[in-house]
């Protein structure tokens, strides 16, 4: 697959590190007093390290990069047949009533947008869910959105702190119960410790959750 991403001049590295942590992705590490790009497939090519790096180290490149998923995986929605890598499923297979039925219940979804109480909360499953999880992990209607509100966010694309308004959705609503969505990648640790951090504020002790999706579409086992 054709993408961008980053390449790092050794000769200019002066081995500070910045680079390394302003990667939410976890994409680059240090070795040898070095900044490497460890993981080709974890770069989102958005340059978060770009404007840390004092010696101008850091440039985009377009090339080929291997994907991390597995050569061929089972359809996670239950239809037939397989996929290999990054191809689609085929129209015959989003025939499928699994394929096609949404389970969301209310709108908007997005964090910023919702309001702080609505008629929809009042008895709610609450699901906060990272953006990126719908897409990686394929039967997410069915397994996570069923029964439940949903809210979505992204702390990195977002850039603002949902600790706040999340305190206000769980203390002014009678919400039942909080599941957490989230990727495996460190950028979704803002997420995680935004609803947990809210959870404590509320002063309420609701049972929760956190799922861990895996950047091949599993989830993680803990």
């Amino acid at each position: 697959m054709l993408r961008r991403i980053i390449q790092i001049d050794e000769a200019k590295c002066n081995g500070c590190g910045a680079c390394a942590e302003a990667c939410h992705e976890g994409a680059i590490a240090m070795v040898d007093g070095k900044a490497i790009l460890q993981r080709e497939d974890y770069c989102d090519g958005l340059g978060d390290c770009l404007p840390v790096c004092p010696t101008d180290a850091i440039s985009f490149v377009e090339r080929e990069v291997e994907s991390s998923l597995e050569e061929t995986v089972p359809l996670p929605c239950g239809c037939p047949g397989t996929q290999s890598k990054v191809i689609q499923h085929s129209e015959k297979e989003l025939g499928t009533k699994e394929c096609r039925d949404s389970s969301l219940s209310q709108w908007p979804v997005q964090i910023r947008l919702v309001p702080v109480q609505a008629p929809y909360f009042n008895g709610a499953n609450l699901l906060i869910a990272a953006d990126c999880s719908a897409y990686a992990y394929g039967d997410f209607h069915n397994r996570f959105i069923r029964n439940r509100v949903t809210l979505i966010g992204c702390p990195k694309l977002d850039a603002v702190e949902y600790t706040e308004k999340l305190t206000e959705i769980i203390r002014n609503n009678p919400i039942k119960s909080v599941t957490i969505v989230r990727m495996e990648v460190p950028c979704c640790g803002g997420l995680e410790r935004a609803v947990v951090a809210a959870l404590k504020s509320s002063e309420k002790f609701l049972p929760w959750q956190v799922v861990t999706i895996t950047t091949d579409g599993r989830i993680k086992e803990s």
